[in-house]
């Protein structure tokens, strides 16, 4: 069996790759789909394959897919995104891939937002394509929260648009460990899972643990989302990407990311990586 792990530069995609070599899958069975081979001669040293894969051209969709079995598409990150993922669940219908297993966003049926958009319209197109498949629905990554943690550092607050929200968020390792079992086995095949922390967090309760892994009294700032939005403008950023950041933190406010019911630890056969914990290695690794 040999698995293509898309965006394999990346840092999840990285995480994957270790996670299939943690669950003894032979190197020479992975194959590293990358924008930019030049980027991961590591792992070519290693012993796995490294194939162009650039979701932007479809060019390289067929030989990348050349004698796989099942495919982990780790969701892009371009304006253009859900387009390119069309194509290249196309590509994976036409060279008869067994299982695709996508990293998709949670609750995308049942809240409205943005971002959750993007991954419904994936979602259709894989169940359009007919092809064998197994839905991940990501919460949040802990390490989303990095750079709020690191400016707390300076400024004693962490400032969102959030209210009294909860959040389920797990670290990628945490993810990457449910990709590798889902690629590896038959135990989610044709299932959609929403994955995510074990504990669904509070913004007082991040304050908290930023305050604990930065050793200074962090506190929660709560703004409205039209505060947020001008903050972010006023910080540089333009209109439109305000407006996306901020929607983000309305759909957490509307309790996009507060689900949790232990299927992620039960995948992975152990707890999830708690906040705190989280945080930490996240900032030490940077």
């Amino acid at each position: 069996m040999t698995l293509l792990v898309t965006a394999a530069s990346g840092h999840l995609g990285r995480l994957v790759i270790d996670a299939l070599l943690e669950r003894d899958v032979p190197a020479s069975d992975i194959v590293a789909g990358v924008r930019t081979p030049a980027r991961v001669d590591d792992l070519a040293a290693r012993g796995i394959r490294v194939a162009e894969l650039d979701y932007a051209r479809p060019e390289t969709f067929a030989p990348a897919l050349a004698g796989v079995t099942r495919v982990l598409l780790i969701s892009g990150t371009d304006a253009d995104r859900v387009a390119q993922h069309r194509a290249v669940v196309e590509a994976v219908r036409a060279a008869g891939i067994e299982r695709l297993v996508y990293t998709s966003a949670p609750r995308v049926d049942e809240v409205d937002y943005a971002l959750g958009a993007d991954h419904k319209a994936t979602e259709q197109a894989i169940a359009d394509s007919g092809v064998s498949a197994t839905i991940l629905r990501h919460n949040w990554y802990t390490e989303n929260y990095l750079d709020t943690v690191a400016r707390a550092a300076d400024t004693g607050e962490i400032v969102a648009a959030t209210g009294d929200a909860r959040v389920a968020s797990a670290s990628r390792r945490d993810y990457a460990e449910a990709a590798a079992i889902a690629l590896t086995t038959d135990e989610l095949a044709g299932r959609t899972v929403e994955v995510g922390g074990d504990v669904a967090w509070t913004y007082d309760e991040l304050a908290a643990a930023a305050s604990e892994v930065l050793g200074r009294p962090v506190t929660y700032t709560r703004v409205s989302v039209e505060q947020l939005t001008e903050g972010l403008k006023a910080a540089g950023l333009d209109a439109g990407t305000a407006a996306f950041v901020a929607g983000i933190d309305d759909a957490i406010a509307r309790g996009a990311l507060g689900t949790t019911d232990g299927s992620l630890s039960r995948i992975i056969g152990r707890p999830t990586t708690p906040l705190a914990e989280g945080l930490r290695q996240g900032l030490a690794a940077r």
